[in-house]
């Protein structure tokens, strides 16, 4: 009853959305004599701010166009290399011959779509042939296309990595750093050819009983029956995925801003500021921000359940009983993948120590092949977007990268 209950907001909204898009369009337009005086400023942001809280985010394109490759301006071209039932293999490729590093970037599956990592692809496309799991939305997922769980989003990594093929590279952000770091152990097992190089980790929760932060001890405050009773909800009809178990996006959204409402209202104030006095610039970094970042998309009620027991209720990695398809996930046998660590000091979502817990659990690989960084007064998405992100981590991503290429 809750999602359809807030599909029933959802649709009222856009009919409000619609009115006060018309009130906003009479006060901003040029023949009002209000329009340059300070009431008629204030009303016009305000009814701006109150339109963008009633607005349906939808997904945002990636819209690379181009990048600069050797001092050359050239254009970037979006191609699925592979479509799955829950995840499109997307290539930015560039129209220019030049060999660059293949980087299968890993986004989250965690709520937001890929596209929260569009800076960081703009980031490493120059230097990099890049990849990205483009997750797509459990609800437009029909039943007959089956479930979508822990071990399937492993396998997915494994077939991505044998289709960029040998010396290949991998990034995972956040909570794909698991999973990541599953795969390359699997397929160093199995002696695939198509391992990665070098695997880099980024704010992923490898250990979340390190440092345990409000996330790590909400998701142990509860029971997983709790969780599949209060948070796993059915799809409606209307819905490709109708009938599928999920865990709502606007649900996980919801928490998302719980956990720094304050800091959230702060910036919306803010944002009223900005378009008030003409300041364009910070609104429309307001407005990019928020566009992607309210945009959310469902994930499958397994996946969801099983992540939550593995990573954050049980810990499976670090007590060494982490399984793929049954069969026990043995880090020891990684030791020729370079592995670099990445985690930012103000981290909220991922704390300091999680994921450099990666680190102490590949117990073989040379000391040669590890690199550890926390960047200092960076919190989980400045790890990988941003000033920060852009001038000092991105560059040392590329560094080890090249180092092991």
């Amino acid at each position: 009853m809750i999602y359809q209950a807030y599909e029933f907001y959802s649709r009222s909204a856009e009919f409000m959305n619609a009115f006060i898009s018309t009130g906003q369009n009479i006060f901003s337009h040029p023949s009002n004599p209000l329009l340059n005086s300070y009431l008629g400023s204030s009303i016009n942001a305000t009814l701006e701010t109150v339109r963008r809280s009633t607005k349906i985010y939808e997904k945002i394109p990636f819209k690379m166009g181009n990048t600069c490759v050797d001092g050359k301006t050239v254009r970037v071209n979006e191609k699925v290399v592979i479509h799955k039932p829950f995840c499109d293999l997307i290539q930015f490729k560039k129209a220019v011959d030049v060999k660059q590093p293949k980087l299968l970037l890993v986004a989250a599956l965690s709520g937001h779509h890929a596209t929260l990592l569009s800076d960081t692809v703009k980031s490493l496309m120059p230097d990099h042939d890049v990849y990205i799991t483009d997750w797509l939305d459990a609800r437009d997922v029909p039943l007959s296309d089956g479930d979508f769980g822990f071990d399937d989003y492993v396998e997915y990594l494994i077939e991505f990595l044998e289709e960029l093929g040998p010396n290949s590279h991998m990034m995972a952000v956040c909570q794909p750093s698991v999973q990541a770091l599953v795969a390359t152990a699997v397929m160093t097992s199995q002696n695939n050819p198509a391992t990665p190089k070098t695997l880099t980790l980024m704010a992923g929760p490898i250990d979340t009983s390190i440092n345990p932060n409000d996330i790590n001890e909400y998701a142990n405050s509860k029971s997983l029956e709790w969780f599949e009773n209060n948070a796993v909800m059915t799809v409606p009809k209307g819905y490709k995925g109708r009938g599928r178990k999920v865990y709502p996006g606007f649900i996980q959204l919801f928490s998302f801003m719980s956990m720094n409402m304050s800091s959230h209202i702060g910036k919306h104030l803010n944002y009223i500021n900005y378009v008030m006095h003409g300041q364009d610039n910070e609104a429309k970094k307001h407005r990019d921000f928020y566009n992607e970042y309210m945009a959310v998309l469902d994930l499958t009620a397994e996946f969801y359940i099983e992540t939550l027991q593995r990573i954050f209720k049980e810990h499976h990695l670090s007590n060494g009983i982490m399984t793929f398809r049954g069969e026990i996930v043995d880090l020891s046998v990684i030791k020729k993948t370079a592995l670099h660590t990445i985690e930012g000091e103000k981290d909220d979502i991922c704390s300091v120590g999680q994921t450099e817990a990666a680190q102490k659990l590949c117990t073989e690989i040379p000391e040669n092949l590890r690199k550890h960084e926390v960047h200092e007064e960076v919190g989980h998405y400045g790890t990988f977007s941003g000033t920060r992100f852009r001038e000092i981590i991105a560059p040392t991503v590329t560094e080890f990268i090249n180092k092991y290429n």
